[in-house]
């Protein structure tokens, strides 16, 4: 922790010197963000707008999506959900689900079963072949998210995965479609630039969704 905010363990009751240790903080912290959403629109720019169309023509036969993902990543799967659910700017809702939301699931198949199975037993019990799997994981290791692709990829659900570092084990995987990786080994700028990757995958979904004819089988 010290590491990150050295201001908070300053030895020292001059609050000019504080204040500018935070400026730098900041503006170094602001910078490593800048730079690595620049290399992953570099890198995957092209790969994320063909994902989002995947996703709108999926979205457009009548799929939905499911998105998945541990503690904070679980947060960032609900807000995915919520972005397509309630999307604004006139863009008609789409069918989007968080599987870490429903506490009575998760903790039964936790409790029951175990953790490794929170997600693959839902998908298993709902996906079909129309519908869409995201999976959320910093570390890209998570067992939990390797089992729910393992389960969505022979359905013939779209996979998409976001991860961090190099990927880890789900950049081993042949079950995910389009893996997005945000390359540091900083929890707090993957995460960050995980949220820039959705952000982008809903705004290009939405828009690609309000040109395509809708579902009404």
């Amino acid at each position: 922790m010290e590491s990150l905010y050295p201001f908070l363990y300053a030895d020292t009751s001059d609050l000019p010197a504080v204040l500018e240790q935070v400026r730098t903080s900041t503006v170094a912290k602001a910078a490593e963000i800048r730079e690595l959403r620049r290399v992953i629109a570099r890198r995957d720019g092209a790969r994320l707008a063909q994902c989002a169309r995947e996703m709108a023509a999926r979205f457009a036969a009548g799929g939905r999506l499911f998105a998945f993902g541990n503690g904070g990543s679980a947060t960032d799967a609900q807000q995915i959900a919520t972005l397509f659910l309630h999307p604004g700017g006139g863009f008609r809702p789409l069918p989007a689900f968080g599987l870490a939301n429903d506490t009575s699931v998760v903790t039964a198949l936790c409790n029951d079963i175990g953790v490794e199975v929170v997600f693959s037993r839902q998908l298993g019990a709902f996906g079909h072949s129309r519908d869409i799997a995201v999976g959320l994981s910093t570390s890209g290791n998570s067992a939990n998210l390797v089992r729910a692709f393992g389960e969505a990829g022979p359905r013939g659900m779209l996979t998409i995965g976001l991860a961090g570092y190099e990927g880890g084990k789900m950049a081993e995987l042949d079950t995910i479609d389009y893996l997005f990786v945000a390359p540091s080994a900083s929890i707090h700028r993957i995460q960050e630039a995980q949220t820039t990757i959705y952000q982008v995958l809903w705004e290009l979904t939405v828009q690609e969704v309000s040109r395509v004819p809708r579902y009404t089988g």
